[in-house]
């Protein structure tokens, strides 16, 4: 028997960070207002966490734009690797020299991710797995995460660079 539509099943496990934090910072409130000692410590810092993490869901929350898409993706030991039916390939994430956000890709927008060893590697952003570039993207030096989730839900009309690389300056 489902208590819960298909959609809304979907849309708690798309924001399920978030709503672990909204329960993380409520049972902290909870033990901070009514404990003493050190349980009041403890839920002051299990309020201040959660909310940390209810603000840390909403960004990965806006950065998956759904599943089903072509491919799947894999991230591991700082490399990406793409799995697609017609293409696919590896990038180590230390050799990325560009993020782009290619939303007139058909079927669905492509994250276009560059190195000089190799051609672009095109994801689609729904691939299966896709969720996993957050944390990647996240880890490169000087990255707009707040710019990105704009370029990604406000859906531009031409291929956007999201990040790349600063070049030493020459002396």
């Amino acid at each position: 028997m489902r208590f819960i539509r298909p959609e809304v099943k979907e849309a708690i496990w798309r924001c399920r960070e978030a709503v672990t934090g909204v329960f993380v910072s409520i049972l902290g409130m909870y033990w901070a207002i009514g404990a003493t000692g050190l349980l009041q410590m403890v839920g002051t810092s299990l309020a201040v966490a959660g909310a940390l993490l209810f603000f840390a869901g909403i960004q990965r929350a806006r950065f998956r734009t759904g599943n089903g898409g072509a491919g799947v993706v894999h991230v591991m030991e700082g490399q990406v690797a793409y799995y697609g039916p017609y293409d696919g390939g590896a990038m180590s994430v230390a050799d990325l020299t560009k993020v782009e956000l290619d939303p007139t890709a058909k079927p669905s927008s492509q994250w276009v991710l560059h190195d000089p060893h190799s051609p672009p590697l095109r994801i689609p952003t729904d691939a299966e797995g896709a969720e996993s570039l957050f944390d990647v993207f996240a880890s490169l030096d000087g990255i707009q995460t707040e710019r990105m989730l704009s370029e990604l839900t406000g859906q531009p009309d031409r291929q956007v660079v999201i990040w790349q690389a600063r070049v030493p300056a020459l002396h």
